[in-house]
């Protein structure tokens, strides 16, 4: 999803300051020092640079200097100690002590902004827009040391943001009274109690600061119950944590519809905590987050008032006044319980009905949510309270006229740029879903979908995130670590691809080759780049050329869909490519090879041929790597598994198109050899899933995912056979 500015609204920045100074060069080489006495000067109460500096401590051991902290008053500018200065931009006596020393003037510096001066002999100067910028900074000193294993590759650079907000969107499931979008997976039933367990929260947020994000929303249909105590409703609040004890199936409605899910007879205590403490938990993750430059939102559906339990009148009608008072509440005490709140956002669905009244739905939110942030910037008149809009079942003329037009501070509208699939096309037509199991990494890719985002001008940032995913802790591998990883840590490199090269999309492949390098120092990195990239690019191949619009639609990894299920040979025939994509349809290309007329785009044929060369490149590569490791960890093992998967997927989707065109050219033409072709090339299909399975049973268990089905390759495979047999009882289609 991106988020468009409206050209106007204020924005606020802060800026704070520290200096660190440390020795310069750590391996012998000509002009470096051979000192092993860092002394690291900082103003211990800026804690973004605490992080930054205990970064660049542990950076600096691992090169066996000594490391001492001292408080900034101590600092001396005379003495043989090498430097490194680590300040903000309007830190005038700092940036003066650079000029006095010979170094370069700092360029303008946009919010989160940095600069890297060098000054003779041996001081390092890390400048900071503002506080995010200097930790930033400090966190780019950290990482050259740790790739380079010495400083004397930094130079002076300057860095500002490509694009101002990075984000990722978690849909979090607080309590089975309160849950997220879409809790009917093993994702969120797993989760419940992670989210309120703060040694989680301190993990996520210091990765997502090392990967440059910014942002973090975090999506509930109706999140207040669990999170705030209003003086009106005092009944509604909830304290402790609940899962369900009933059965979560595929079948169960996302919303819960059968009242026995809501009953908390049927539920199963998690986490004993008053309401107090869970106010005090969030305080305490917010301003976490802060201390690493992370912004932190609620994003709402509506009309829910999940965990109410009808008391006081409230109900999901859209034109009941006593809702309406309620939600109005929610918002304005949940402003005034969290001052580290950076906004709040509302989605105008998926539960509102379309009324032309005094409660049409953007009327409506303007009563609830917009007036409830009035009612708070009463009592906080200087607080600058962000607000997104999601552009979904709405319009933006209707937007604007009825809240956009009468926000005080700054207002975004959301778009789902990519709809459900992020994976597909580096500029899609439009104008978010993620691999969830298998290890995924294509810089290439990721570095054109971000430069195809619309101008700055109209783009205030990204989140990217899934509908019916939780990536909380990681919970169907077979070789767990324990405790079991976060998806962030299995999942680093995707992470790292999405933030980093959001904060800067010039960073280069040889960039992330060294950081290859580092994390896998048994192999070639050039080669696990590659060996990495290549399989990546399965997934947004095999949807391009099978389109569909939404999550609950098409799931790659299994092959089927929430509602219909596995999608089989003929849905293969009939179902669209993505528009803009240059691919042509199976019915698009046997119209035109029958008629003997040339080709207007990419064909299926042309689509199996590029996946099977991504899937035989894939195995080749891995079994290269496999040779040639001085030893295999953990880490490479699994990520080498996870590729070659992918590439089992991949050839199977490859002989499938080709058993879909030629069926149809059969249907068609009642030419025997297509169809036999067709049976041929299901055959392989066959086979390949069974290699697809294989590999996969063998690193995760199955598991019910939310918007689709259950994942569970060897179950599909009885699916898969069924193809088989659509191929050798076909006939030919009269029209």
């Amino acid at each position: 999803m991106i988020f468009r500015s409206i050209p106007g609204l204020a924005r606020v920045s802060l800026l704070v300051c520290a200096l660190i100074f440390l020795p310069r060069g750590l391996a012998c080489g000509a002009g470096q020092t051979h000192s092993k006495n860092v002394a690291v000067y900082l103003d211990s109460t800026a804690e973004p640079i605490l992080f930054a500096a205990r970064e660049i401590r542990q950076a600096l051991e691992e090169n066996g200097l000594i490391v001492a902290e001292k408080p900034l008053d101590q600092l001396s500018t005379n003495g043989d100690s090498i430097r490194i200065v680590l300040t903000v931009k309007d830190h005038s006596d700092t940036i003066r002590t650079l000029l006095d020393d010979g170094g370069n003037a700092v360029p303008y510096l946009k919010p989160q902004g940095y600069a890297i001066r060098l000054t003779d002999p041996n001081t390092y100067w890390a400048i900071g827009a503002d506080l995010t910028g200097a930790m930033y900074a400090g966190l780019h000193i950290a990482e050259t040391v740790q790739l380079e294993e010495s400083l004397d590759k930094l130079v002076d650079t300057f860095r500002n943001p490509s694009i101002a907000r990075r984000g990722i969107k978690f849909n979090i499931p607080l309590d089975a009274r309160t849950p997220s979008y879409d809790d009917t997976g093993d994702a969120a039933q797993n989760n419940y109690a992670e989210m309120w367990n703060f040694d989680f929260w301190k993990e996520f947020l210091d990765d997502l600061a090392r990967y440059r994000y910014n942002t973090l929303t975090l999506w509930n249909p109706h999140p207040f119950p669990s999170i705030v105590k209003l003086p009106d409703y005092p009944d509604v609040a909830l304290d402790d944590v609940y899962v369900t004890r009933l059965p979560v199936t595929a079948e169960l409605h996302r919303e819960w519809r059968i009242l026995e899910y809501w009953d908390v007879a049927n539920m199963e205590l998690v986490r004993k905590i008053s309401i107090d403490e869970k106010i005090e938990f969030w305080r305490h993750v917010m301003q976490y987050a802060k201390n690493r430059g992370i912004d932190i939102y609620f994003i709402t559906w509506n009309v829910f008032v999940n965990g109410v339990g009808g008391k006081y009148g409230i109900t999901d009608e859209q034109g009941n006044l006593e809702t309406i008072a309620y939600l109005r509440q929610c918002v304005r005490e949940t402003l005034l319980t969290y001052p580290l709140l950076a906004g709040i956002g509302v989605t105008a669905g998926e539960y509102m009905q379309h009324r032309d009244d005094e409660f049409s739905k953007e009327k409506w939110l303007w009563k609830t949510y917009g007036m409830g942030v009035l009612d708070a910037k009463k009592k906080q008149p200087n607080r600058n309270i962000r607000f997104i809009h999601r552009h979904h079942q709405t319009g933006l003329a209707e937007i604007m006229k009825e809240f956009g037009s009468k926000y005080p501070d700054t207002f975004d509208t959301g778009f789902k740029y990519a709809r459900a699939h992020m994976y597909s096309s580096t500029k899609p037509p439009f104008a978010e879903s993620l691999i969830e199991e298998i290890r995924w990494g294509d810089p290439g890719y990721v570095r054109a979908f971000l430069s195809n985002l619309p101008p700055q001008e109209l783009t205030a940032g990204y989140h990217m995130g899934s509908d019916g995913y939780v990536w909380g802790r990681e919970f169907t591998s077979l070789e767990p670590e324990s405790p079991r990883e976060l998806e962030i840590k299995k999942h680093w490199y995707n992470f790292m691809l999405w933030g980093r090269l959001g904060y800067n999309l010039n960073l280069t492949d040889e960039f992330f080759v060294k950081v290859l390098n580092r994390r896998f120092p048994e192999t070639d990195a050039d080669a696990l780049y590659q060996t990495w990239a290549t399989p990546s690019k399965i997934v947004p191949l095999v949807n391009r050329f099978h389109w569909n619009d939404w999550d609950y639609q098409w799931m790659v990894e299994g092959c089927f869909d929430q509602e219909e299920g596995f999608h089989t040979v003929r849905r293969f025939i009939k179902n669209p490519t993505m528009q803009g994509s240059g691919i042509m349809s199976v019915p698009q290309y046997v119209r035109r090879h029958l008629a003997k007329k040339p080709m207007t785009g990419k064909t299926p044929l042309q689509v199996s041929a590029q996946l099977r060369n991504y899937a035989q490149t894939t195995l080749r590569d891995v079994a290269n790597i496999r040779l040639r490791a001085r030893y295999f960890s953990k880490r490479l093992r699994l990520t080498l598994r996870d590729a070659e998967a992918m590439a089992h997927l991949g050839n199977y989707y490859a002989s499938k198109i080709l058993g879909a065109a030629q069926l149809h050219l059969f249907e068609k033409s009642n030419n025997q050899v297509s169809q036999e072709s067709s049976v041929r090339h299901l055959l392989e299909a066959q086979r390949h899933w069974q290699n697809y399975a294989s590999v996969a049973s063998e690193l995760y268990r199955p598991q019910l995912l939310a918007r689709t089905r259950k994942l569970d390759w060897k179950e599909i495979l009885e699916h898969v056979k069924k193809d088989v047999e659509i191929a050798r009882n076909a006939g030919e289609i009269i029209e």
